[in-house]
């Protein structure tokens, strides 16, 4: 019997943001493993690698870019991938993750995360440069599912259906991104439970659950509040269908103190506890 491409769980995690530096050190809170956004990092030396550096002696981490641009049509960045791979070297990630998306055109940062067509010709493009990728870091990939404002009349299928097809044919990973699928269900009108259940159980590694902030007939993934209950729900029916996937909260903007963090971690820790196989 195969078995799963899926790597150890590591339970309950935070995103690791500056502003919680000191207090992370001081109080060793309890979370099992912090998530680094990796432009942070890549310059060696200054504040932010010493921290790192502190804090990964104590806690797992794993690092989540936003400038692969993994369906671009520009060529694959090479460079940005060896300053990755040399991170990666230098604090041993338990894995490495990035967004299915385009970031710009011509050499020009958009410095967003946008959509792609869903058809096979931009199957094919992104499952040939996932497999590039995964080979010249020398491990598997996760790939997130973004949040989308817009759709493409060409798109073939649904998005699920993308980033199953591209998981299996690139031999890749999932970080599901709770709150993206459902800011996505309010935007194109669509159920999320399709879209959790279009995925396959053996890919998903991680979650991220995050707040937004909803117009009523349309939703943007802010990252600024707190998670609302529609999301936790969803995350309810995402736990009872993955078994034992890592969770992260996930706070970009007005950052609030710590154990407002970790209470909202306590309420992912108590879903699972409840819903989990």
């Amino acid at each position: 019997m195969p078995t799963s491409p899926q790597l150890p769980a590591l339970g309950f995690g935070l995103g690791l943001r500056k502003e919680h530096y000191t207090t992370i050190l001081e109080t060793a809170p309890d979370v099992d493993w912090f998530e680094v956004l990796t432009e942070n990092y890549l310059v060696a030396g200054g504040k932010p690698r010493y921290y790192l550096d502190q804090i990964r002696e104590r806690y797992p981490v794993v690092m989540h870019g936003v400038s692969l641009s993994i369906g671009g049509s520009d060529a694959l960045n090479m460079d940005y991938l060896q300053q990755d791979k040399e991170l990666a070297q230098q604090i041993q990630p338990h894995w490495i993750s990035d967004h299915l998306c385009w970031t710009g055109l011509n050499g020009h940062n958009a410095h967003d995360l946008l959509p792609l067509p869903y058809t096979g010709e931009a199957l094919k493009h992104v499952v040939e440069r996932v497999e590039k990728a995964q080979d010249f870091l020398g491990r598997r990939m996760l790939l997130e599912n973004v949040s989308s404002y817009v759709t493409y009349t060409d798109s073939e299928m649904s998005e699920w259906e993308f980033i199953s097809a591209i998981a299996e044919q690139a031999d890749c990973l999932i970080l599901l991104d709770v709150n993206n699928i459902y800011v996505s269900s309010v935007n194109h009108e669509f159920d999320p439970l399709d879209y959790l259940h279009g995925i396959p159980t053996d890919r998903v590694q991680q979650y991220h659950i995050a707040g937004h902030s909803d117009y009523t007939d349309y939703a943007i993934d802010t990252h600024d509040a707190e998670i609302i209950q529609p999301v936790w729900d969803l995350y309810a029916q995402a736990v009872q269908r993955f078994d034992n996937v890592s969770t992260m909260i996930e706070r970009d903007d007005n950052i609030p103190e710590l154990p407002v963090l970790l209470a909202e971690l306590d309420k992912a820790r108590e879903i699972a506890a409840k819903y989990q196989p």
